[in-house]
């Protein structure tokens, strides 16, 4: 590893940070991250599973979130089929909750971080982000609202792995005559 977990922290809480204020994120909202702590360390997905790493992204990215109110949503990994551990707060009512417990063999040592320091942690199989980090390529567009856009940062990696950042907005509607909330939609306004 060519960075240390102090390096990944800052590199986080960085990429947090930046993605917070380009998808306009407020209390309630929801950022869903996949984490591959494998990757950051420079190791191939599933390959090297590494806690310290999952527990540096993780305060990282707490450290921008908790103050601001937002919920972080930790997509677990292929072996639980890519379930999401999230608050039950950040739950719209009659949202299904799954049982199970990751672990890092199975979830991820990110998805197991997110569930051991939550306050009242639970796993669902899909949720409706309004942001998200795909960190390793752990492929989270599935979990994100309808329509994503995509988020350069100025850091492109966290540790050793590679980062790709998305927002969502609303739905256009309506065709050429109708007339669009500038706030809703990031300031991209089709002409």
């Amino acid at each position: 590893m060519s960075v240390t977990y102090d390096e990944i922290k800052i590199q986080a809480q960085t990429a947090a940070s930046e993605l917070v204020d380009a998808a306009r994120l407020q209390k309630g909202d929801i950022l869903v991250v996949g984490c591959s702590s494998s990757e950051v360390v420079g190791l191939h997905i599933g390959k090297g599973s590494d806690i310290n790493a999952a527990a540096a992204v993780y305060e990282g990215i707490q450290s921008v979130l908790q103050p601001k109110g937002i919920f972080l949503a930790a997509q677990c990994c292929e072996h639980l089929n890519r379930a999401v551990i999230v608050e039950k707060a950040a739950l719209l009512p009659g949202t299904e909750i799954v049982n199970v417990v990751p672990h890092p063999k199975a979830g991820g040592s990110f998805a197991t971080t997110v569930y051991q320091n939550a306050e009242c942690a639970v796993a669902v199989e899909t949720i409706q982000a309004d942001a998200g980090m795909d960190i390793g390529g752990t492929l989270i567009g599935m979990q994100l609202k309808k329509v994503a856009v995509p988020v350069r940062l100025s850091l492109n990696k966290i540790g050793e792995a590679i980062l790709i950042c998305a927002r969502t907005r609303p739905k256009f509607i309506g065709g050429s005559r109708a007339v669009y909330d500038d706030a809703l939609s990031g300031g991209e306004i089709p002409r």
